[in-house]
């Protein structure tokens, strides 16, 4: 009789023969598989081939059991796979599961069993924005090619990656990879793209798996434009050398200790990727690196060997497959400096193999910093246009060269500067990363679209009351700013306790957590950055952590800060339960910070880098850091778990790329806290960073769900290729214009259809004269509404959350709608013309698709915030806005106002409130009416009172009637300026008398 532990061996080694013979391709008949890989085995297998067998282990089983996570791993791939000929079905979906089992021939009861202990991942894919390409990438193609892709695939699975999140990896980087050239191809085509992730969300890995997949392929010169910074230079370095490269092919025979990465605990620790052997000895092909950790491109001595590609059939070109797939890879990681560039592109030059038969792909790193093209050669940033030179001459030398850029901010430069689109314009792709699972960004620090009021928001429900904590600094004043200063001190040992007491009590395990960090961020110049430091010091060693004064105030901070936090968010790591049980841990923490009489570093140099004192890689680093703009885009400031910001920034890209706290943050989520300035001076305009943050998350999510929503095709063909993009990121932000006086774009958003959908134009008039004509124009509307308020609910089931308001309601005619809304003057009316377009076609249209709108007037529960506006000064509730960028404002809309219209409008279903369900009758919409005052006018306000109607902006949202679609699908309708350019971006101004063309 069989013991049931090598019972459980066979079962296992069967079905992981069984699943690795599929793991290519499509499921097929599970036991007739099984019983094929029983021959080849020990007597007494064939009786774990039946389902039977399966069933009942999978009754007995858990999710991390071995068989389960064998099976977990196959059916996550089956999930992700795209564009498979074997199920109809879209990627992780329920649908597409069921059609795995029905392959696999399993009955209800083992599909059910294995959904309970491997469940359908629902998690987004990447959201693709491209023009249509020649299929090329398959399986079938790389048929016994793939070698580096399938070891860091594997690498990252032994790191403890969870196979849904590899899956991701794979499935987003395939979708980069199959649409660079074939390189293969005896015609040469030069793809260019952009990838947007998340800020520290792990692109690196992305362009990491795409490096894999494009030299399996045949890609034989990878060059990685890698920050303008040592630092971040040497961190892309090291990390493509330890996950991609591999140990042999970084010693390339040499002794172990003669690696640059000698000193490295990672490299003694066995942390590099490793073969066995040199690829090209165990049939596959080796990477020759160009650069090393410490060392960036140099010119070559001898000739220019190094960069030579050897060809096995000198009479085929090199991209001939007889020659190209018996090639060494040649990888650099080079910084964006001219100097450097310029040394390779005259190496490049020399070497014998000519240039338009090398396969290359350029991966541009922060692409929209320095690699997009400036014009102002007087001002200190002119070195970027002559790094934007090089990169284009890069690409006129090496036609085979493919161009793909990453970046965190949707509206870099290199969406909308001109200058840039005959040279790294994303013509052919933009891809938009999904968020990853467990990542903490911007909307976990927000309380973005909460259903909540201020009085019901809590710990565990308001992301800002459980993450951040307010700076409050009146003028100049250095003792209030050193206050702030000292409890983000404070909370920075306290969070250091913490650690070490999970790591002791929670089960973590000693050094569990190698890094805690600080980062003071106030300023970019060095002299602050020399009087911040005498200011962190002398506050420091006067906190008095080992004593009773110092006690006391972590005492005070743990009992009003941390314990209630954690108590709600710790997510099952260990929280103490009294300050007591913490205290002894304070002590410890202090010392693991100040104990060497270093408790902060200065990060303004890459001498700062170079010496090690700031080196994550090579050793456990507590410290505070006071950095500038070397810690403010690219690089990984490890274990942050306190930020204390302060420093203004003039754009969005350069706000959001300092927001340094947004990562991964496993074992101390709910330690991590924001200390935030709220009363910043801008000149003479006093900001809040906090609002500034939240203005651009909302700007990057309504963005990214445009291109979601537009990247689906229509027949088969893309509604939005990317030379359509500019004009989208135009509607949010209106002043974003071609730089370029004689540019303009080749595209026009002409109309944008919006059926059942909320729509909220932000880009509202700043002239008296113009505000005072739109509120004459709502006057007789306003007039028209009933003289008492009918009270409305939604109940949104999915959130166990009721919406509740009154408001003054109101109807009309589709014709006196279109009208009344033609006539609204806008700061920016570029933003609204597409959706006007809109509302005309489908009230002039023939046939007409709307009757009438009933329109909404919110009013207060609460008594105030009440004006007199319309020709008969009746009051009315006004609505506290504040615009984020003139002429913009940020939200209008309240949460609790949009399902009630959403459902009139016939986008939601019955929630069986009578009021909301008498106004609901078909080809009907919605006008949601906001009248505005702003700060500069709400100090001298009189409540109930009239009020100048050059005063008041009034702001409307809107919902069209859910019936309201066009014939053919499409929701975006744009206009080619010059047809004889189409596909190009930005044109001449002189080019613009070509002929209109409309999609």
């Amino acid at each position: 009789m069989t013991s049931p532990d090598s019972a459980a061996d066979i079962r296992l080694d069967l079905h992981h023969r069984a699943l690795g013979d599929m793991s290519s391709g499509k499921p097929k008949r599970l036991v007739r598989a099984l019983q094929y890989q029983a021959e080849d085995m020990a007597p007494g297998a064939g009786e774990y081939t039946t389902e039977a067998d399966f069933l009942s282990a999978l009754r007995e089983a858990h999710s991390t059991d071995r068989l389960v996570e064998t099976w977990r791993k196959q059916l996550t791939r089956w999930d992700y796979n795209e564009d498979v000929a074997w199920s109809s079905q879209r990627p992780r979906t329920d649908e597409r599961r069921a059609d795995v089992y029905a392959l696999l021939g399993l009955g209800d009861e083992t599909g059910k069993l294995l959904d309970a202990l491997v469940p359908v991942s629902k998690a987004a894919g990447a959201v693709v924005i491209s023009t249509e390409h020649k299929v090329w990438y398959t399986p079938q193609s790389l048929q016994g090619r793939p070698w580096y892709w399938p070891a860091y695939r594997k690498l990252l699975v032994d790191k403890g990656w969870p196979e849904d999140v590899v899956a991701g990896l794979d499935e987003a980087s395939d979708r980069v990879v199959e649409r660079l050239a074939d390189p293969t191809a005896a015609e040469a085509y030069q793809s260019k793209g952009l990838v947007v992730g998340y800020v520290q969300s792990g692109k690196t890995a992305n362009f990491a798996g795409v490096i894999a997949k494009a030299v399996d392929a045949g890609y034989r010169l990878v060059i990685v434009l890698g920050g303008t910074l040592n630092m971040l230079r040497a961190q892309t370095q090291r990390r493509l050398d330890m996950e991609l490269v591999g140990r042999e092919n970084i010693l390339r025979g040499a002794n172990e200790y003669e690696s640059d990465y000698a000193d490295d605990p990672a490299w003694s620790q066995g942390k590099f990727a490793t073969f066995g052997a040199m690829p090209s000895s165990l049939g596959a092909f080796d990477i020759h690196r160009m650069t090393t950790r410490d060392v960036d491109y140099q010119s070559l001595q001898m000739g220019i060997a190094a960069l030579e590609a050897d060809k096995q059939e000198p009479g085929l070109p090199l991209y001939d497959p007889r020659n190209l797939h018996r090639a060494a890879a040649r990888l650099m990681v080079v910084k964006k400096n001219k100097r450097v560039l310029e040394k390779l592109v005259k190496d490049l030059r020399k070497i014998q193999t000519p240039l338009s038969e090398i396969p290359v792909l350029i991966v541009d790193d922060e692409s929209d910093e320095a690699s997009v093209n400036t014009t102002d050669l007087a001002k200190p940033n002119a070195e970027r246009t002559a790094i934007n030179q090089k990169i284009s001459e890069l690409l006129r030398m090496l036609p085979r060269a493919q161009y793909v850029g990453y970046t965190a901010t949707p509206f870099a430069n290199v969406f909308i500067d001109p200058s840039d689109t005959e040279d790294i314009f994303p013509k052919d792709f933009i891809i938009s990363l999904p968020r990853p699972d467990g990542y903490m960004g911007a909307r976990d620090f927000h309380d973005l679209d909460s259903e909540l009021s201020d009085e019901e928001r809590t710990f565990v429900n308001s992301n800002e009351m459980a993450h951040v904590r307010s700076i409050v600094v009146e003028g100049d004043a250095e003792d209030e700013d050193d206050t702030c200063l000292e409890r983000a001190m404070d909370m920075f040992v306290l969070t250091a306790a913490m650690k070490l007491y999970r790591e002791d009590k929670g089960g973590l395990g000693d050094r569990y957590f190698q890094h805690h960090t600080m980062l003071i961020h106030e300023s970019v110049r060095q002299d602050d950055h020399r009087e911040l430091l005498g200011r962190v010091t002398r506050l420091w060693w006067n906190a008095g952590y080992l004593g009773a004064a110092g006690r006391e105030r972590l005492r005070h901070l743990f009992d009003t800060d941390i314990a209630p936090v954690s108590a709600v968010r710790a997510d099952g790591q260990a929280v103490p339960a009294l300050f007591e049980e913490l205290a002894p841990f304070i002590g410890p923490a202090a010392i693991r910070i100040g104990g060497d009489d270093k408790p902060i570093i200065v990060v303004n140099g890459d001498k700062d880098i170079e010496t090690g004192e700031a080196d994550f890689d090579k050793r456990s680093i507590w410290k505070i850091l006071i950095g500038g703009q070397k810690l403010a885009r690219g690089f990984t400031v490890e274990g942050l778990t306190v930020s204390y910001f302060r420093r203004r920034a003039g754009n969005a890209s350069t706000l959001m790329q300092m927001g340094r706290w947004f990562g991964f943050r496993e074992g101390y989520r709910d330690l991590v806290r924001l200390y935030l300035g709220r009363q910043e001076t801008m000149g003479k305009k006093e900001i809040d960073l906090y609002e500034g943050f939240e203005a651009i998350c909302r700007d990057e999510e309504a963005f990214r769900a445009e291109l979601a929503q537009y990247s689906v095709t229509v027949d088969g063909r893309p509604q939005v290729t990317p030379d359509r993009v500019p004009p989208l990121v135009w509607q949010h932000i209106p002043w974003l214009k071609p730089t370029s006086p004689n540019k303009m774009y080749n595209s026009r958003l002409v109309t944008v259809r919006s059926p059942g959908e909320w729509q909220e134009p932000t880009a509202y008039p700043t002239k008296a004269v113009d505000l005072r004509h739109n509120t004459n124009l709502w006057s007789p509307v306003l007039d028209s509404l009933s003289t008492e308020a009918t009270h409305f609910s939604y109940h949104l089931a999915e959130k166990d959350v009721t919406h509740r308001f009154s408001a003054l309601t109101g109807r009309m005619g589709s014709a006196e709608l279109l009208g009344l809304v033609s006539a609204v003057r806008w700061g920016a009316p570029s933003q609204f013309a597409p959706h006007l377009d809109y509302l005309r076609e489908i009230t002039a249209g023939a046939p007409a698709q709307v009757d009438d709108w009933i329109v909404l007037a919110p009013q207060h529960a609460q008594p105030g915030k009440r004006i007199r506006l319309g020709t008969d000064g009746r009051p009315y509730s006004y609505f506290a806005r504040d615009r984020r960028r003139a002429p913009l404002f940020g939200a209008i809309s309240d949460v609790k106002h949009r399902a009630a219209a959403l459902r009139i409008a016939g986008s939601l279903a019955d929630p069986g409130d009578a009021n909301v369900e008498s106004l609901v009758t078909p080809r009907r919409g919605v006008i949601v009416l906001y009248p505005i005052v702003e700060p500069e006018h709400r100090t001298t306000l009189v409540d109930d009172a009239p009020l100048d109607p050059s005063r008041v902006v009034m702001a409307f949202t809107f919902v069209a009637p859910a019936s309201a679609r066009s014939d053919d699908g499409r929701v975006l309708r744009f206009t080619t300026v010059d047809s004889s350019q189409e596909g190009v971006a930005i044109i001449d101004k002189a080019d613009e008398a070509g002929a209109g063309h409309t999609v």
